[in-house]
């Protein structure tokens, strides 16, 4: 009896194609900016308590007082005292980091970025507490760190907390950890666009309205807050801007070429002395006590360096403070930052790069046409930039900061021209090298998948051989004995693909045959077979063959006959050919030869 298959239900039958569209955001996108707006409430409260907390510490460790007023640390950091605060503070750090959890050690980003690639986005409520209380302690007891390393981490937490107590897919988690990170920054410095670029340059992996529009609401809550809970306009306020060129122009991007160098090597050494600390014959919990003897030392030498230095940054830009004091502020406060971080103990990175930034920055402002401040930006933008690898986050940050949006061009030259040097010098950033000390690497370029630019009709072997749905089962293993490919599918009379015959299973009827009567078509089609359309986007057939653990797929017209045949070879050979494109250099004009006379 031929094989009919029109008289068998399973025979496949084409799916129909998803809408194709630019972006994959649906309703989803809506209801997850809902939830964000609670997020970046919670992210500008936690900023609050964070600053309180910081401002009791230090009223606590410096002057004995209860209070969270904000108070300076510089004029009660002398005598032996300026030794023995940090050292108690990181006593503490040590205690909470072995007995509580120790995420809290390090500057809270890297974490951040780990808990978003490798932890599902779920930070436990344990780091929601510890690390603001660990950072303030860390700070208000003279550690040179600011509040946005931390102040991420936590907001990072509060939102990570939120989506875990919600019915979401580990990447709509990680779309609420950013946006409460997102929130955190904005509600510290004031600055939304930069928080918003933060999550695309440095924290979401991705770039797509599903993830971005829910952070952008959250940072926008927490800048509609922080007039209530903290203070209204720029956090470096500087009231008589000056004029900038064309020459302002180069040199920033000069001294961008500068910074950037200076910033490889200030991250090649944090991790060299973080080696030095791990080749120590004491437990880990200790460290940040070793450390804090040399910020005590440093606070002796120049009380300035002790805390977040908000002060001194606003000095640097105001152009008030004397060359010598800038070298000194930017030698030592180069080396207890290394020494502390280094050491395991909590705090931020962010202020540390401003100031380290803009103390060079002032420095070349003191010989360079322009004044002062507005080179001391421009090293701030290109510290941060080479440091975390950031440009644009850097440059709109530091006009942010200061309500310079006038000097934007000057933050961009300065911040690019630091980022190349420091993606040309140095393999990893300061915040992705402890990561792959863990073993994990990661890249931070964003490129076009090529499979989704292409599709299947562009790739498949066009007209493959196949087999009669009526051929005999016992003439099969014959046939493969001296068969060129590994796999044919098998067709009926019209065409139509009913199934896939491999080397494999004609092997295996070699120990057990089936009836070799029995038509061809009967045994493979079985229902389980995928076909795709030559109109397919190649990535979403990958991604079909992926789920299925196909590794080929019959490609057929709307009618639905076999007209080719997809392999995973023409994927890899897709993806090779569009890479050997990009490497290869080729002249498509060429000089023509003119005769004289």
């Amino acid at each position: 009896m031929p094989f009919d298959p029109a008289s068998r239900p399973d025979v496949p039958t084409i799916a129909p194609a998803p809408r194709l569209a630019d972006h994959s955001a649906d309703a989803r996108m809506l209801m997850l900016a809902g939830i964000a707006l609670v997020v970046g409430s919670g992210g500008a409260m936690a900023a609050w308590v964070l600053l309180k907390l910081i401002a009791l510490a230090t009223n606590l460790a410096w002057y004995g007082t209860l209070s969270v007023a904000a108070a300076e640390i510089v004029p009660a950091a002398h005598g032996l005292k300026t030794v023995l605060v940090p050292v108690a503070g990181s006593l503490v750090i040590g205690l909470m980091a072995r007995f509580g959890s120790d995420k809290i050690r390090g500057h809270g980003i890297p974490e951040a970025i780990e808990a978003i690639l490798f932890g599902q986005s779920r930070l436990s409520p344990k780091v929601a507490v510890l690390k603001p209380v660990s950072s303030a302690v860390s700070i208000g007891s003279g550690g040179p760190f600011g509040a946005e390393g931390p102040i991420i981490m936590t907001g990072g937490a509060i939102g990570s907390l939120v989506a875990q107590g919600i019915h979401l897919s580990a990447a709509e988690r990680k779309t609420l950890l950013v946006a409460g990170a997102a929130a955190g920054m904005t509600a510290i410095f004031g600055t939304p666009v930069a928080a918003m670029l933060l999550a695309i340059e440095v924290l979401l992996f991705e770039w797509k309205p599903r993830s971005f529009v829910p952070v952008a609401v959250a940072a926008l809550a927490a800048a509609a807050w922080r007039p209530v809970l903290i203070g209204a306009g720029p956090m470096f306020a500087l009231a008589t801007p000056d004029s900038w060129t064309a020459t302002t122009l180069a040199c920033a991007a000069m001294l961008g070429l500068a910074t950037g160098a200076v910033a490889s090597l200030l991250s090649a050494a944090l991790y060299r002395i973080e080696d030095g600390f791990h080749r120590l014959p004491v437990h880990w919990m200790w460290w940040p006590a070793l450390g804090a003897l040399v910020v005590g030392i440093g606070g002796l030498i120049d009380p300035r360096v002790l805390g977040a230095g908000y002060g001194d940054i606003q000095a640097l830009l105001d152009g008030s403070m004397l060359w010598r004091a800038i070298l000194l502020l930017l030698v030592v406060k180069a080396v207890v930052w290394l020494v502390a971080l280094g050491s395991g103990t909590s705090g931020g990175i962010l202020a540390p790069l401003l100031m380290l930034g803009g103390a060079i920055g002032a420095l070349a402002g003191h010989l360079l046409p322009g004044g002062v401040a507005i080179y001391a930006l421009a090293g701030m933008a290109a510290m941060m930039s080479a440091s975390m690898r950031a440009p644009l986050t850097a440059a709109v940050f530091t006009v942010e900061l200061t309500g310079r949006l006038d000097a934007l061009p000057v933050a961009a030259a300065a911040s690019v021209a630091g980022y190349a040097v420091a993606v040309l010098v140095l393999r990893r950033s300061i915040l992705t090298e402890k990561i792959a000390r863990r073993g994990r690497h990661l890249s931070q370029e964003y490129a076009v998948d090529p499979l989704s630019l292409v599709r299947v009709g562009e790739i498949m072997t066009p007209a493959p051989d196949t087999l009669p749905a009526t051929m005999p089962s016992g003439e099969v293993a014959a046939l493969f004995a001296t068969a060129r490919h590994r796999a044919y599918p098998v067709v009926d009379a019209g065409g139509r693909p009913v199934g896939l015959m491999s080397r494999a299973e004609a092997m295996r009827w070699l120990e057990a045959p089936p009836d070799a009567a029995i038509p061809l078509g009967e045994i493979v089609s079985d229902g389980s077979l995928h076909v795709v359309a030559a109109t397919t986007m190649v990535d979403r057939a990958a991604e079909l063959m992926l789920a299925e653990d196909i590794g080929r797929m019959p490609v057929v017209d709307d009618a639905g006959v076999l007209i080719g045949l997809l392999a995973r070879r023409d994927l890899l050979l897709a993806r090779s050919g569009w890479r050997r494109e990009e490497r290869e250099r080729v002249r498509f004009t060429r000089r023509r030869a003119v005769r004289a006379g």
